[in-house]
């Protein structure tokens, strides 16, 4: 008997511009084919979509969740989902990706007291929310995409605070859902590993066993591992190292840091394992990334707004 296909994991890391850590993707571009694809995929950031016109599916690791016109999605990292529309239709899309630590920081003085908790890959927060039922969130939404195609004086400082509302209204609805939701974390989906993810996230640069990871989720060592794998498709160590050197991608952009002191913040032991890990993930050297980064954004033109790197 032939083994049944496993379905591709793609990451897609998105490069938000540093100081302004938010990018809009939109246009004739963004519609989205009725073709269900082959591949689950997730990102390095939180992603907030609006649909214009159409229906379609949005399937979380099996779990098919329909969407319709004026719905507002919102999707956070490292969760895998994919996107079709219904048969013979193509629903056309607007898209915000954006790091809300890193763009809120100003508001709080260099903490997150206030707004401590993330936006979790879990049931408490719906993953769509219409006009009729969110008509406060859809006119947020609204308001950030004409704020960042206009572009007017300020437009910056009026996103920032248009997004600080829509990130407070969506903790809002996560902490009134959880009171009454509970999750299974026997089931292996993608809720069930949510709390090893959030804690490379937040601890990446520290030392820590996978053993760790799996009390975290309630599993043991063996069915983490193999549950991880199937939901990421890599191993929990891989990525771990990937998560490192993502950080250590922003590290080299902002900062004038020599790449053993980045090397060292990010989590590695030794210049050597860094740069054997930064080469396979990224494809070039920590030193020549830069290079080419510093190059690339200062020609506008030529700066790519997307990469896919790590793994499928």
């Amino acid at each position: 008997m032939a083994k049944p296909t496993k379905s591709i994991v793609e990451y897609r890391q998105y490069h938000l511009p540093i100081h302004f850590p938010v990018l809009l993707l939109h246009g004739d571009r963004w519609r989205i084919s009725d073709i269900k694809s082959g591949r689950l995929h997730f990102h390095n950031c939180l992603e907030i979509g609006i649909c214009h016109s159409e229906s379609g599916v949005m399937e979380f690791e099996g779990v098919p969740v329909s969407f319709k016109a004026g719905d507002i999605s919102c999707i956070p990292k490292n969760l895998p989902h994919t996107t079709y529309s219904h048969k013979g239709e193509q629903s056309l899309w607007s898209y915000i990706f954006v790091d809300p630590v890193e763009l809120f920081r100003d508001f709080f003085h260099n903490s997150m007291h206030g707004i401590e908790i993330e936006i979790k890959s879990n049931h408490s927060l719906p993953y769509f929310m219409n006009k009729e039922d969110y008509p406060k969130i859809h006119y947020l939404v609204t308001s950030i995409i004409d704020e960042l195609e206009q572009q007017k004086t300020n437009y910056q400082t009026s996103v920032k605070g248009l997004l600080l509302s829509l990130y407070i209204e969506f903790i809002r609805i996560q902490n009134a859902d959880e009171l009454n939701t509970s999750i299974d974390s026997s089931s292996d989906n993608a809720l069930v590993i949510t709390p090893a993810l959030d804690f490379i996230n937040t601890n990446y640069m520290q030392q820590f066993t996978i053993d760790h990871l799996a009390n975290l989720c309630h599993l043991s060592v063996t069915h983490f591992r193999r549950v991880f794998h199937s939901i990421m498709g890599v191993s929990p160590l891989e990525f771990i190292m990937n998560t490192r050197i993502a950080r250590a991608c922003v590290l080299l952009r902002s900062t004038e840091d020599s790449i053993l002191s980045i090397s060292e913040q990010v989590g590695f032991h030794s210049i050597s394992s860094f740069n054997r890990c930064f080469l396979k993930t990224m494809e070039v050297t920590p030193r020549v990334w830069r290079n080419q980064t510093i190059q690339s954004e200062a020609k506008p033109g030529k700066q790519s707004i997307l990469e896919f790197r790590g793994w499928v």
